[in-house]
């Protein structure tokens, strides 16, 4: 009744109600399930706009002793699974701007992570996380460009 008043229909309060249970989910995920998830692995849960923005704001939020998810002295693999979880999530075709921006976000926040695991590991995280951001940006302008092109042929 109040849906109706409110103006809000079935299949949005539904799609409400999906996006919590992810975004529950996904609090309660270490790094391999987040990565099963962004793979499309989950038989339960497709990956969403949704779901890719709480995952990154998972890698970037700190706990209430003000520590990061990743640390300085964090195991070398856990570092590398933070690293090749953000370009995965890149990759995906439903990134958005916000997913750009906790992108951006990330990078700023473990920079210094960033660049001491490629100086230990002779790695090139630096570039390649770069590189991410570069081809979000792509994936986001031409969902643009076919979203404008549709709007101009009246689909």
């Amino acid at each position: 009744m109040f849906g109706k008043i409110l103006g809000k229909n079935k299949k949005e309060s539904e799609q409400d109600i999906d996006t919590q249970v992810i975004i529950e989910k996904i609090s309660k995920m270490n790094l391999v399930d987040m990565r099963v998830y962004v793979n499309d692995k989950l038989k339960d849960f497709e990956v969403c706009e949704d779901g890719l923005n709480e995952v990154m704001r998972r890698l970037i939020s700190k706990s209430t002793q003000e520590k990061r998810y990743i640390e300085s002295d964090a195991m070398d693999s856990k570092k590398k699974k933070a690293f090749d979880l953000v370009i995965l999530v890149s990759k995906n075709k439903k990134v958005t701007i916000v997913t750009t921006e906790l992108i951006q976000e990330f990078i700023k926040l473990y920079n210094d992570i960033i660049i001491k695991f490629d100086a230990d590991n002779k790695q090139i995280y630096e570039s390649k996380l770069k590189d991410s951001i570069n081809s979000t940006i792509a994936t986001i302008t031409s969902k643009a460009e076919i979203d404008r092109k549709n709007k101009v042929l009246g689909n």
